[in-house]
């Protein structure tokens, strides 16, 4: 009787040393994905914080396609004449918070979905627990869904702010710029003149180019990959590796973003088009050249924007790890 009670103990304080090591995991990597998520979102803030100038530049050669040919000096110059510096600057609160917001999500959704993978990667036996490049496109599929469908509404107003219509009408001579509306004044004038829905336009092809951090990410791991076979990946690293997977996504998505524009700042003067009609009158009216209106800004701020994020964020995640060990020791 006592053998038995002996080992009933012993299995329920077997039970519950293996629940506390479950808890403990999970609390752990809990906290690793806020930690990954916190570095995003301020590498995120910090590299669209550089670039935002060509940010700006690209999404008015998308949508603005008469000028779509022309360059980024005579778009620099025109802006700045009509505007002041401050109108390469446009939107770039809501920016910074949207840029923020997404890439926490983004983060967040990728690095819990990457830890699913890598547990049954070490229940299954496999040599590795680093993302196959099918897991690195089903992690970056889920996070970026998700990520699509919370945001939206923070890139619509960001895009109509740099884009702007009707303020970015040339002036006549001697008189004085319209003033820049700010965020909060430009969302709630889309909402009282258009509608809720209108802060939801775009958001079918901005699904659709849930491929773009697909291809960006899965590149970014796949080379990471083959690189930590030899030495451990750093911030310089980072910042290569996360040129070229922006490079090769936003070349093959480059004509989804223009219509993704194109949907954002679409006229109260007519019905809105679905991304397809979309597309098609873009290509019908203007050609391939439409499509790829304003690559060449685009491109290079892809680029820089994406190379700077991966630094920052590792360098960040460090810092973040760091602190969090620093904390736990003092206690």
């Amino acid at each position: 009787m006592s053998d038995a009670l002996k080992d009933a103990n012993q299995r329920l304080e077997d039970i519950q040393k293996s629940t506390q090591a479950a808890e403990a995991n999970t609390s752990a990597q809990q906290s690793d994905n806020v930690a990954h998520a916190l570095s995003g979102a301020g590498g995120g803030l910090l590299s669209m914080a550089i670039t935002y100038p060509l940010i700006t530049l690209s999404t008015r050669a998308q949508v603005e396609s008469k000028r779509a040919d022309s360059s980024v000096f005579d778009a620099v110059r025109r802006i700045v004449d009509r505007e002041g510096v401050r109108g390469l600057f446009a939107g770039l609160d809501s920016a910074l918070f949207g840029i923020s917001v997404t890439n926490f999500v983004y983060y967040y959704w990728y690095e819990w979905t990457r830890a699913g993978f890598e547990r049954r990667a070490l229940q299954s036996g496999r040599p590795t627990k680093r993302l196959s490049t099918v897991e690195s496109m089903i992690a970056g599929a889920i996070a970026g869904s998700a990520t699509v469908l919370l945001t939206n509404p923070i890139w619509v107003v960001n895009t109509r702010m740099t884009a702007r219509k009707e303020e970015s009408k040339e002036t006549l001579p001697g008189s004085r710029p319209q003033r820049t509306p700010s965020t909060l004044g430009t969302l709630m004038k889309m909402i009282r003149e258009e509608g809720p829905t209108s802060l939801f336009a775009g958001v079918m092809p901005a699904l659709v180019l849930v491929i773009n951090p697909i291809l960006q990410y899965t590149i970014f791991e796949q080379l990471k990959n083959l690189l930590e076979k030899r030495r451990k990946a750093g911030p310089t690293d980072s910042f290569y590796m996360g040129a070229i997977g922006k490079l090769v996504a936003t070349g093959i998505t480059y004509p989804y973003l223009t219509v993704k524009s194109r949907a954002h700042v679409a006229g109260r003067e007519g019905p809105r088009e679905n991304m397809f009609v979309s597309f098609n009158r873009i290509l019908k009216e203007e050609g391939w050249a439409g499509l790829y209106g304003g690559i060449a800004p685009k491109v290079v701020q892809s680029m820089i924007t994406t190379a700077f994020l991966f630094a920052f964020k590792d360098i960040l995640y460090e810092a973040i790890v760091k602190a969090r060990r620093n904390t736990a020791l003092k206690k």
